[in-house]
């Protein structure tokens, strides 16, 4: 009782405007406060201090500053040229361009925020001009960075893997189907979109093989990068934190040695712009590993988990069941903030229904950032719908169909583990 108390406390903070870190750090530290609380205050930093002490926390510092170099380095751009070869030639060819650009980056950035806020200043002018509204052309956008969060490397999924002990390299492995499929579902749905209302191809006609060729040359150092790091974390040659570094140097290494495009000072823009973001993620890791010993230490996840293997005999009912809740949490309350208050929660309770922790974390995942793209609060439309000058009521009349085809995938996932769990259960041996 009094654990749910606290998460209370926090998301009261939060939705009165306090800053999250602070939120969850306050709402923590009030449990050590209480009369009722055996334990020494000291207990709170301790467990603020021993949330840093984590190799694996190490690739989420590593794979932002990765996201920043390759936005300099030039990389962009000839993914840009390969998604347009590939896709241009498909009835609404710049929707369809951004889609597969999305998938093409998401080995590459790893944030879903960041890749709707790069493609709407990349595509958003050009697909206005050529048509398209700009309630369309934002909730694309916007949506189209849920495959980036998806495909691996997904710093949703590092979070993840942390807070649950779940393992990052197969929750890297199982992103890749359903980032896939995701890509997949939202080309068809604008395929339909763009056949009803007339939006038009780039180009005339299909790339040749030559031209394909010539594009994946362009682009060949770019791609390579995503392979390295799922052959390399599959064979052991990484961990995924080792993973992190070998991308920061890999970053380096193409950007001012293959493309010449990655100055010293576009570095040290990406060094300024890491540290702020880092921090400011970090801050909130931190603080949440007092209130996640306060959860553990009352016997939250393990209550649950009775409840839940009490009322749902079916895996797949109670998937839904924690689904329904994760959508409508994620409308709320920013993706990370969920990640940090529910894993500890949520993990022990699908493991003991018998559930695949990886499994779980990518339909947690893909319905938590989605959460970010509708309203009332969600950070990536609130970001693409700034850029394009749109208003939130046509950007929400938009979404319509596209958050349709994201749920119909959801269902898939649910209804079908294995869509998810075939690459790791293949690559990884289990």
């Amino acid at each position: 009782m009094i654990s749910f108390a606290i998460l209370c406390l926090a998301l009261g903070f939060i939705v009165i405007g306090m800053p999250v870190a602070f939120a969850i750090g306050v709402a923590s530290l009030v449990y050590f406060l209480l009369p009722t609380t055996f334990m020494p205050d000291a207990t709170a930093v301790q467990r603020i201090i021993a949330s840093s002490q984590s190799f694996p926390l190490l690739a989420v510092p590593l794979f932002i500053l990765v996201g920043h170099l390759m936005n300099g380095s030039g990389i962009t751009e000839r993914m840009m040229t390969l998604a347009s070869t590939c896709a241009g030639w498909l009835r609404g060819g710049l929707a369809q361009v951004s889609l597969l650009l999305s998938a093409l980056m998401g080995g590459i950035s790893g944030s879903a925020v960041a890749d709707a806020a790069m493609q709407a200043r990349i595509l958003g002018g050009p697909m206005t001009r050529e048509g398209y509204s700009k309630g369309f052309t934002a909730a694309l956008l916007s949506v189209g960075g849920l495959i980036t969060a998806t495909i691996p490397p997904s710093l949703g999924l590092i979070l993840y893997g942390f807070l649950g002990e779940v393992s990052i390299g197969r929750l890297f492995i199982a992103g890749i189907m359903p980032g896939i499929f995701l890509t997949i579902a939202l080309m068809l749905a604008t395929a339909l979109i763009a056949k009803r209302r007339g939006y038009q191809p780039v180009v005339d006609r299909p790339p040749t093989f030559r031209e394909v060729v010539a594009a994946i040359r362009k682009s060949f150092w770019a791609i390579l990068f995503p392979v390295w790091l799922i052959v390399g974390i599959r064979f052991g040659i990484f961990t995924p934190s080792e993973a992190g570094a070998f991308a920061v140097a890999y970053a380096l290494f193409v950007g001012v040695l293959i493309y010449r495009e990655l100055s010293f000072a576009a570095i040290v823009d990406a060094l300024l712009m890491s540290v702020r973001d880092i921090g400011m993620i970090m801050f909130i890791i931190l603080l949440s590993g007092a209130f996640g010993y306060v959860i553990t230490f009352e016997r939250v996840p393990q209550t649950l988990a009775e409840l839940t293997t009490g009322l749902f005999s079916s895996q797949i009912a109670l998937l839904f069941t924690i689904s329904i809740f994760l959508l409508v949490f994620g409308m709320l309350v920013e993706a990370t903030v969920i990640v940090m208050l529910l894993t500890p929660i949520l993990v022990p309770v699908i493991t003991a229904a018998g559930v695949d922790p990886v499994h779980f974390g990518l339909v947690m995942m893909t319905l938590v950032t989605f959460g970010g793209m509708t309203p009332p609060v969600g950070v990536s439309m609130f970001t693409v719908c700034g850029i394009l000058n749109c208003s939130y009521k046509e950007y929400t009349r938009e979404l319509i169909p596209l958050a349709a085809a994201v749920l119909a995938v959801v269902v898939i996932m649910i209804i079908f583990p294995e869509t998810v769990m075939f690459l790791p259960d293949l690559m990884m041996g289990h």
